[in-house]
């Protein structure tokens, strides 16, 4: 390549890198409806002043109607109060979770990635035989030993993500720990614990809240499911995943008592993910 062809490379860089990013569609939706949900989990009362728990027997299995805008349930219960109060503990659950299986992942991947070939062939034989297990598969057996209950659902999907997380820092760790910043580092001196600290981690967890960003969406249907299936959240308690459990009985009779809360799942799950593609996308632009 000739120096005009390098210069008008630098050029198009330099211009592609001042330019503006242009907010798409998707992402502006997708940044509504997250500000929506953080003002439905920090201040539900602010979109649904009623009383989650409050019955009505006399309103009971009500279709959606300028009254009850997402009907009504067996027990007469608005399900659009129950919906928005629920945002807090699906939200909740699934920022926790990530939390927990990020947390494990980094220091997992840490001690793979930093402590000689002894202690990486440990922990990956410690991570194969956790991937042999499918994560939800892994959350149920946790539930098995430990019982049913919003703690433990949130624990157990945590664990079951932490194996993934700590293959993907191993790798970042790997990669970066021969860059040449790192050699530098060690020319000059520095110890082991400086150059993780300073140069290795702030390098390989950026990517992280990429991760984590996709990781609540993932969290949150998986928690979904546990209180689904009777080992999460339990009624009458405004969490998704067991308003989507009691509403299956009247399937047939009563769709909206399903529709509603699966609709926030899957709409949550989806606003996670085109989130964490923006972000990931505009990182590698940066």
């Amino acid at each position: 390549m000739s120096d005009l062809e390098v210069q008008a490379e630098l050029a198009v860089r330099s211009n592609q890198s001042v330019r503006p990013a242009r907010l798409g569609v998707a992402e502006g939706v997708a940044g509504l409806l997250a500000l929506l949900l953080l003002i439905a989990a920090v201040a539900p009362q602010f979109l649904a002043p009623g009383d989650p728990l409050a019955i009505d027997p006399l309103a009971a299995f009500s279709p959606p109607s300028f009254a009850h805008g997402f009907g009504t349930d067996e027990s007469g219960r608005d399900i659009y109060t129950r919906v928005v109060h629920g945002t807090q503990y699906s939200l909740v659950i699934g920022i926790a979770a990530t939390a927990i299986g990020l947390g494990l992942g980094v220091v997992l991947g840490t001690l793979a990635g930093m402590l000689g070939s002894i202690v990486d062939f440990t922990v990956n034989r410690l991570l194969e035989v956790l991937f042999a297990f499918p994560g939800l598969l892994l959350a149920l057996l946790f539930i098995l030993v430990f019982g049913p209950g919003v703690a433990t659902a949130t624990i157990a999907v945590g664990l079951s993500t932490a194996p993934g997380y700590a293959r993907i820092i191993r790798a970042q760790l790997i990669a970066v720990r021969g860059a040449a910043f790192v050699e530098a580092a060690t020319v000059l001196g520095r110890t082991r614990w400086q150059i993780l600290v300073r140069h290795i981690l702030p390098n390989t967890l950026a990517p992280l809240f990429v991760l984590a960003t996709l990781g609540v969406g993932q969290a949150i249907v998986w928690a979904a499911t546990l209180s689904y299936l009777g080992l999460g959240a339990e009624p009458p308690t405004a969490e998704w995943g067991a308003m989507l459990s009691a509403g299956r009985t009247y399937i047939t009779s009563a769709w909206w008592m399903s529709f509603f809360p699966g609709l926030f799942i899957v709409l949550t799950a989806v606003t996670a993910t085109v989130l964490g593609r923006s972000i990931d996308r505009r990182m590698r632009h940066a």
